[in-house]
């Protein structure tokens, strides 16, 4: 009886035991930042660097990192769509996500959770405007049950009216409690509209509630043969296993998946912004919240590590720019934070200001914008710098320390750049950083007339009261 057969005929015993090691990752990150500023060799080695990557006949392509270092081994699907690939329907990348675990030819709904959770396994999924990511984190011996229960779901899922039905009011019901209730989220929703006049990326990723309530199973069906084909997925997998026994299973389980000779991606590009964008959207809040944001590169660009030196610069802890002046200095806000955000077509770089009960918007608007002038006029200094080159390569590091984030750094990085970049490659890149590297992007990003303004604010009756 193969795995498949056994978890359906009883209940899994062994209570998956995952042992992080996130503060030594942590220690060793500020161990290897040190030793990199001092121009010494890393003290590492980049578990990376032993990825083996294996193509099957039908395009399927697997990732494989053995790392005997924790009991736990993390397999992940990443599918090459998200909703920037929407052209018609708003919202089906993720809708889809969610009829993924609502059963298939052989098993009932939500069986594919259930069983793995039985067995102590972590798993869960998501979708964003680039990928849509499937994983769990099991024991060795797991693994097995876990790629005949994905090819399960990818050769055999269940679309139809009664699946649909059930996962249509679950994901509407999400997109009611974290954007249309929610300040924060509908604040968000509301900037990425504005900011991106044509591209995909202005569509929230859970969709509009139109969309939501008409799209149907012939829509969810072609969106299924159309993107989730063998030559379309990536496989990821780190930790505890046997490599060759595992691509044995795979080939077996999912090298009859089919193929597509077309899998459609949506075209549409961003035309130049020509001058400020403002907005005002109402909402029942105690107080108001700025949102700023500057159209940036797209992942890869070289201006990506002095787009990472310059959020941190302004954002990073307490000592930072905007923190110091609008919530210590002033103070004007609860919170104050910038970031640059890396998208596969396009990127972001965009802030928030929390503001205090009281406090005009106008004011704490022309404090943000004060902080953004200073760097784009004058370079940081050299402390500012490395305080924050030394942020960013710990933060790189520091979040490598478990099978699930090694896992999932390979399949970004895979359908990112086509390869995974190794981590010397970055903390090179970091390091090369200059002071007028900051001042640069800072002047050509974040200009007054690229800029899109919004305010959160109390309905009008509300303002004042």
């Amino acid at each position: 009886m193969n795995q498949l057969g056994q978890a359906l005929g009883k209940t899994g015993r062994l209570a998956l035991w995952i042992a992080t090691s996130l503060w030594l990752a942590a220690f060793m990150g500020g161990f290897v930042a040190s030793a990199a500023l001092a121009g010494e060799p890393p003290a590492f080695e980049d578990p990376a660097a032993r990825t083996r990557t294996t193509v099957l006949p039908n395009g399927l392509t697997v990732l494989t990192l053995e790392d005997p270092s924790t009991p736990v081994v993390s397999f992940q699907i990443w599918v090459d769509v998200g909703s920037g690939d929407e052209a018609r329907w708003t919202g089906l990348a993720h809708l889809f996500e969610h009829m993924m675990f609502r059963g298939s030819e052989h098993l009932p709904p939500e069986a594919h959770q259930t069983i793995l959770e039985k067995r102590g396994a972590r798993l869960n999924a998501f979708t964003s405007r680039d990928v849509t990511v499937y994983f769990a984190d099991v024991t060795r011996e797991n693994l097995p049950l876990v790629v005949e229960l994905e090819a399960e779901r990818l050769r055999f899922l269940d679309i139809s009216e009664d699946s649909l039905a059930s996962e249509r009011e679950v994901v509407i019901e999400e997109r009611r409690f974290r954007t249309e209730s929610n300040p924060e989220g509908k604040l968000f929703e509301q900037l990425m509209a504005l900011v991106f006049q044509a591209h995909p990326y202005r569509v929230p990723t859970i969709g509009w509630k139109s969309d939501l309530e008409k799209m149907g199973v012939a829509e969810c069906r072609a969106f299924f043969d159309d993107y989730y084909a063998a030559n379309n997925l990536v496989i990821a997998i780190a930790g505890d296993f046997d490599t060759d026994e595992t691509l044995a299973l795979i080939e077996k389980h999912l090298g009859p998946l089919r193929t597509s000779s077309d899998i459609p991606r949506n075209p549409t590009e961003e035309p130049e912004q020509r001058g400020e964008r403002r907005a005002v959207v109402h909402f029942d809040v105690r107080a108001p919240t700025l949102a700023v944001a500057w159209h940036a590169p797209p992942s890869g660009h070289p201006d990506a590590e002095p787009l990472d030196v310059m959020s941190t610069i302004l954002s990073s802890g307490r000592t930072s720019r905007l923190y110091k002046r609008l919530v210590h200095d002033e103070p004007l806000a609860l919170g104050a934070s910038a970031s640059y955000w890396e998208l596969e077509r396009a990127g972001l770089v965009y802030g928030f200001v929390s503001l205090r009960p009281g406090v005009a918007i106008e004011r704490a608007e022309e404090v943000f914008l004060e902080e953004i002038e200073a760097l784009r006029v004058a370079p940081p200094s050299a402390a500012e710098l490395e305080k924050a080159q030394r942020a960013l390569e710990v933060a790189l590091i520091g979040g490598l320390g478990t099978s699930h984030a090694l896992a999932s750094r390979l399949g970004r990085e895979w359908l990112s750049f086509g390869r995974v970049r190794p981590l010397q490659e970055r903390l090179d890149a970091i390091q090369r950083v200059t002071a007028e590297d900051v001042q640069r992007v800072a002047e050509a990003y974040l200009r007054p007339d690229k800029r899109t303004v919004l305010h959160l604010m109390p309905p009008p009756s509300e303002e004042g009261s």
